[in-house]
């Protein structure tokens, strides 16, 4: 008896620890999810909350609420740069806010170094930061300027050669012309005393008062007098065909001065491989190079009309139909310390990536925007002209609702 008691103990004893194992595993499971949905709600909430998506937004829009105390549009700003609270305060959920970016109107242009410049350094440069030039205006030399130079020196000496070789050519075939005329002119000169003579000499000696001889000597001497007047006709029949600037001398002469003149022009082309010029008519922003050192890749300097500013906003792909041009549109930044304000100019037409990034490691950077170019007025035009590139909170009231008067 004492035996399967001792082999029925084990099974009594199994079957409550199997269970309280059991028990144990279910209970750390639920704990662990009580723990793990709290969390995901409220990574959900501050994800929905930030980056708003489509839907949210349209939630808000209905609703009239303000999340993110009062952005009404998916942006993540730099960090450091927080939107005034007289604005934050005015935000409407129809209003559209985006990162902006201050530059000249027609952006900042990039001087490079003229087409064909190879190896050349700069050699002296002729303008400063903030100095307004013309388009066309020289703005830099560079150290191959004096060998081209030379070229067009020798172009031009070579090129008066042949115009004074053109000159001569055409005056010895001027000379040349009146020459034969000359002497045709005397040819049938001499023609016509011949043929008098002649007719004299038969006249006597049909009288019998001449010789035979002298009969023959008179008709002689008139046909050379003849044949003379038809080898000067000839002889001038060559000039007389045409005009001095057709005939074949003068008409190679000044191909040659054509061709040296196109030399010329070759050389003087070449010359603006040794200048820097001024692309445009605007204010020099920045110079990147010295004397002495290659022109860089990104140019040689900058430079802008900041005569009229702009700013360049992006504009989220979804919140780009409640942009018109003509719509108001307000720019803060703390750099410049005051409010700028400017018109909706134009709106672009292809939707690209994000090109102003925040500094925040949770923004999103890979978003589809569309550049709105925005005017601004004349006086804040007048502060933003010291900063350009400086990013900017821009708002556009899309007019779709009315600011509740403070």
């Amino acid at each position: 008896m004492t035996q399967p008691a001792e082999t029925d103990l084990p099974l009594l004893v199994d079957a409550p620890s199997e269970d309280v194992s059991g028990r144990r595993s279910r209970f750390r499971k639920r704990y662990f999810l009580v723990f793990l949905i709290p969390v995901l709600l409220f990574t959900g909430a501050v994800i929905g909350l930030y980056f708003q998506p489509p839907a949210l937004q349209k939630f808000y829009a209905l609703t009239g609420l303000q999340p993110g105390a009062g952005a009404g549009a998916p942006i993540a700003l730099p960090a450091g740069m927080e939107m005034p609270q007289d604005m934050v305060e005015t935000m409407l959920p129809t209003d559209v806010v985006g990162l902006a970016r201050v530059m000249p109107r027609g952006d900042v242009a990039f001087v490079a170094a003229p087409y064909g410049a190879s190896d050349a350094r700069v050699a002296e440069i002729l303008v400063a930061v903030g100095d307004r030039v013309e388009r066309g205006a020289q703005l830099a030399y560079l150290d191959n300027r004096a060998a081209l130079e030379s070229a067009v020196f020798l172009a031009q000496a070579n090129l008066a050669v042949r115009h004074a070789s053109l000159l001569q050519t055409r005056s010895a075939v001027q000379a040349s012309r009146d020459e034969a005329q000359a002497t045709l002119d005397q040819a049938r000169g001499t023609s016509r005393e011949a043929q008098a003579t002649l007719a004299r000499t038969e006249e006597l000696v049909a009288r019998g008062v001449s010789t035979s001889v002298t009969l023959d000597a008179a008709r002689t001497a008139a046909q050379e007098a003849a044949l003379a007047v038809t080898r000067a006709e000839v002889t001038l029949a060559r000039f007389s065909s045409a005009e001095i600037d057709d005939q074949p001398d003068v008409v190679v002469a000044a191909r040659n001065v054509e061709a040296a003149e196109a030399e010329l022009g070759r050389v003087e082309r070449d010359l603006a491989r040794g200048i820097v010029v001024a692309p445009i008519t605007g204010t020099i922003l920045d110079i990147h190079v010295t004397p002495g050192q290659r022109p860089p890749a990104e140019g040689v300097m900058e430079m802008g009309d900041i005569g009229q500013m702009t700013a360049e906003m992006e504009v989220y792909q979804d919140r780009i139909a409640a942009v018109q041009p003509g719509q108001p549109v307000e720019l803060v930044a703390n750099a410049i310390g005051r409010t700028l304000h400017g018109t909706v100019e134009s709106i672009g037409l292809t939707v690209g990536r994000q090109g102003l990034m925040s500094d925040d490691v949770a923004a999103n950077t890979d978003a589809r925007v569309i550049r709105v170019v925005v005017a601004l007025d004349p006086p804040s035009s007048e502060i933003a002209a010291r900063f350009t590139n400086l990013e900017v909170i821009a708002r556009i009231d899309t007019g779709a609702g009315k600011r509740v008067a403070q």
